[in-house]
């Protein structure tokens, strides 16, 4: 090799060597720099629609989403929206309560489920959803029904709790344990076409529950959504505003100077509406909150406070076992040719519920108009002509419960002596006698 061609092959070698250092100090910055980065790189695509939102305060207000945990009570109508914004949010943790399996009839409003969960857990449901949405978070459940007894360490270490549950007892319950361990709380509920929305014990100078409601309302003055029946993408849009209203809370958007009690109430038939009105504040007097509580983890953890007392409960059973026909025994009644001529069958469902399926000999007169009626004969035989006191009468409803009211009514107010319900109601039929039937 000539000395030409050795200076040559030297120079390239330098220049080899040299872009070789280069690249290994650019790779050693950018490991230098990625250490400083507070997400992963797939978190920033991820996430970066969101940061660039002004009002999230960009990476910073991400590093909140993802060092906070958030609690949801029930993974049901409320919960099944809420849930994967959250999880798509970035939240860190997320733990999910709740000890009820996922039925058919819960998918037309509780979207996070589908009909190959029919059965399982819906916090385990829930679980498999939002961690395919989102590998990055942390998801708790909790398979367990809420109790004075287990609150306390469920919501430990928790930053804020979704109340998405449907009953006065666990809204209670859920606000008085919050208050004793500082947590904020979003609460909401959802029935038929509305729903209401409020934030409770907001930084520990806002009110609670029982602030706003010292004295639950009466128990026959409260519907479930088994009962009462519920439009999905209203309660939907209702679970969507929680998870609003918790980020908001994440990123500090109410501050002790601007937030202010409130009660957002939504309505979605006829016209999609909604109404914020202005609450009272922390009452003084307040039994959870107030200057001289009496509800403390102490009082709750022993049982001292009996929510099932307070709050009620409705008593269905009021009639006598002689006074009540099995399914199987109403079918031999009803299997005999005679049936109508013997008998005298109300269906005491709302309108709209017999409007969906009913027995073709059955005569609907809704619990309520019966009530209405005041034990007057000739109300009731404007509903149902051949109606005597001398009558054999069966009453049915949906599950067994409006009936017995119905039975007590028409023996005690009307005078009738010949009046029996059925055990379970129509579903209890459905389920043991007749599955062609259609069950709602």
């Amino acid at each position: 090799m000539c000395s030409h061609q050795l200076e040559g092959t030297m120079s390239e070698l330098q220049a080899l060597r040299l872009e070789n250092a280069r690249l290994k100090e650019q790779l050693a910055r950018r490991k230098e720099n990625s250490r400083d980065y507070p997400l992963s790189l797939e978190e920033y695509q991820r996430y970066g629609r969101q940061m660039i939102v002004e009002e999230t305060g960009g990476v910073a207000g991400q590093v909140k989403l993802k060092s906070t945990k958030v609690l949801v009570v029930g993974a049901g109508g409320l919960g099944c929206p809420a849930l994967p914004y959250l999880a798509g949010a970035g939240i860190g943790q997320i733990g999910i309560v709740d000890n009820d399996v996922v039925e058919t009839s819960n998918l037309h409003r509780q979207v996070l489920h589908d009909s190959s969960r029919v059965g399982m857990l819906k916090c385990e449901s829930a679980r498999q959803s939002i961690t395919k949405l989102n590998p990055h978070i942390n998801v708790v459940t909790y398979p367990v029904r809420l109790n004075s007894t287990n609150a306390f360490e469920i919501f430990e270490g928790y930053d804020y709790v979704l109340d998405c549950t449907d009953s006065p007892l666990t809204r209670y319950l859920v606000s008085d344990v919050a208050v004793n361990l500082g947590i904020t709380v979003v609460s909401a509920s959802g029935l038929g076409t509305e729903g209401q929305l409020t934030i409770l014990n907001f930084n520990n100078i806002g009110p609670c529950y029982r602030c706003f409601y010292p004295t639950p309302p009466p128990p026959n003055a409260v519907t479930s959504c088994q009962e009462g029946g519920v439009i999905g993408p209203c309660i939907g849009l209702v679970g969507t505003m929680m998870a609003v209203e918790t980020i908001k809370l994440i990123l500090d958007i109410y501050t002790d100077k601007n937030f202010k009690p409130f009660l957002m109430l939504y309505s979605g038939f006829p016209q999609q509406s909604l109404r914020t009105f202005k609450m009272r504040g922390r009452q003084e007097k307040c039994l959870c909150c107030g200057k001289n509580p009496t509800i403390t983890k102490e009082a709750i953890e022993k049982g001292e406070i009996n929510y099932e007392l307070f709050c009620g409960s409705r008593n269905y059973n009021v009639c006598e076992p002689d006074e009540r026909l099995s399914v199987d025994a109403f079918q031999h009644i009803y299997s005999d040719e005679d049936f109508s001529i013997k008998h005298i069958f109300l269906d005491v469902r709302p309108p709209h519920h017999y409007a969906i399926s009913h027995f073709p000999e059955a005569i609907n007169v809704p619990v309520k108009k019966l009530r209405d009626m005041n034990g007057d004969l000739e109300k009731l035989q404007d509903e149902v002509p051949n109606v005597g006191r001398d009558s054999n009468i069966v009453v049915l409803c949906r599950y067994g419960n409006d009936s017995q009211v119905a039975t007590r009514m028409l023996k005690d107010k009307f005078g009738f002596t010949n009046v029996k319900d059925v055990k379970g109601g129509y579903f209890k039929y459905i389920d043991d006698i007749d599955q062609t039937i259609p069950k709602y």
